[in-house]
């Protein structure tokens, strides 16, 4: 239904312990993609496996809690539809050990690691929104730099699951200029304040 979107403002908002039976609707039974919750980045391998579904559920549950909010949740009218993942880098251990997405020097640098639109909300401009917001919450807590790693598809049509940190045309409408291209179908993105 993109033309909602055209006819009302979307509005964001730091993800806290209020707003989790928005974000719990918003990702749905399947923790928005086969059990994840947005813990992928946040845990070794071997322990998202073993807590894939209940387990990072709970752990989100746990993570919004605390006085850091972990992402931004955007809502048309009061219906939540989309959400984004924003933090510190070193916050996300398994970015901090990828070799493909390895830092590109020692600035320290907030990082947007995952997107989430629900699907009627799709295809509508609403992820360089939803970018946009959360790059604007990292620099009101201080971010001098905001980083993401989207993927370049080309005139492939790749399925939304495998997309989930963006696309580099949704960073490039957001304002994020490249700095590195780790592969072919990678691309380091940047925002500075």
């Amino acid at each position: 239904m993109p033309s909602r979107l055209s006819q009302i403002e979307p509005k964001f908002y730091p993800v806290t312990h209020r707003r989790w039976k928005d974000f719990e609707l918003l990702f749905g039974k399947n923790g928005a993609c086969g059990g994840c919750w947005c813990m992928h980045w946040r845990l070794k391998q071997s322990e998202y496996d073993k807590s894939k579904g209940a387990g990072n559920k709970r752990a989100m549950k746990r993570l919004i809690k605390t006085d850091r909010p972990p992402g931004i949740i955007g809502y048309l009218k009061n219906e939540p539809v989309a959400w984004c993942c924003v933090g510190p880098r070193d916050s996300f251990p398994k970015l901090e050990r990828s070799r493909t997405l390895k830092p590109i020097d020692d600035q320290p640098v907030w990082s947007i690691l995952c997107l989430f639109v629900a699907k009627t909300f799709r295809n509508a401009g609403l992820s360089s929104q939803v970018i946009t917001a959360a790059a604007e919450y990292a620099f009101s807590k201080g971010a001098k730099i905001v980083e993401g790693y989207p993927y370049v598809t080309g005139n492939k049509k790749w399925a939304d699951p495998f997309v989930f940190t963006g696309l580099a045309s949704s960073f490039k409408r957001a304002g994020f200029k490249i700095v590195a291209k780790p592969s072919k179908s990678r691309r380091i993105v940047r925002l500075f304040r």
